[in-house]
């Protein structure tokens, strides 16, 4: 397992003191972007070999949100590939090595100059070792369902902080927006994402909203009503 040590700033918690989803998914994203880094296969060799990882879709538990100066350390690993598909956990561990947060992911290896998903080779993945066993989250749907009746909320337009280095919005930006139509005091011990298509500056989405028992269900769609992304939070 790759990792890296932490403590949880002020700038990276919520409300609450405690460290905040948006924070737990780029330690996260940052994790498996470290690894990359240092295994010389990171943003600039991508880009020069107009390849990119992106995410399809995650899973993500919170067992314990830390708290404030709390120390931690994130970590990830490879679990596996198959086409163009690659599968990576990531664990958020407390000084104890008890896990914080885990979490199951599932990306695609893209052509950036083709447009199209491409099949991953050996050398593309050789920086990241033997694939290690997924850690079990417990059951859960294949795809998230998406509802029948849902409530529309005002559209939002993507501006230059919702970008990243793809040029189109970043998958944590993504979730950050859609806990904007949480139910007052909607405490996330679960989340899923799924990412359909790539959002970009000036493209506008149209939020909707189900809300049930102790489910919420976010759709961020464009203006034909089909979804960026769909975030399903329990």
């Amino acid at each position: 397992m790759y990792q890296f040590k932490s403590r949880i700033r002020y700038s990276e918690t919520d409300e609450t003191g405690r460290l905040s989803v948006p924070g737990i998914i780029n330690y996260m994203q940052d994790c498996s972007t470290f690894q990359s880094e240092d295994g010389r296969m990171g943003i600039s060799y991508l880009k020069e070999h107009h390849r990119a990882w992106l995410l399809s879709g995650w899973r993500i538990v919170i067992d314990r949100y830390p708290k404030l100066g709390e120390e931690i350390t994130a970590g990830t690993w490879h679990c596996g590939s198959k086409g163009f598909y690659g599968y990576r956990d990531f664990v958020l561990l407390d000084q104890e090595n008890n896990p914080l947060v885990r979490a199951n992911s599932l990306w695609f290896f893209y052509d950036t100059e083709k447009n199209m998903p491409v099949r991953i080779q050996p050398e593309d993945i050789l920086p990241y070792g033997i694939p290690q066993p997924s850690q079990d989250l417990g059951e859960a749907p294949r795809k998230i369902l998406i509802p029948e009746k849902y409530e529309t909320a005002a559209a939002v337009v993507i501006g230059r902080h919702h970008l990243d280095t793809n040029h189109h919005v970043n998958n944590c930006q993504y979730v950050q927006m859609a806990m904007d139509y949480l139910p007052e005091d909607f405490c996330i011990h679960q989340m899923r994402a799924e990412y359909k298509q790539q959002a970009r500056l000036h493209d506008v989405i149209c939020p909707a909203r189900a809300v049930e028992d102790t489910k919420t269900t976010i759709l961020l769609n464009d203006q034909k009503s089909e979804p960026y992304a769909i975030v399903e939070f329990m």
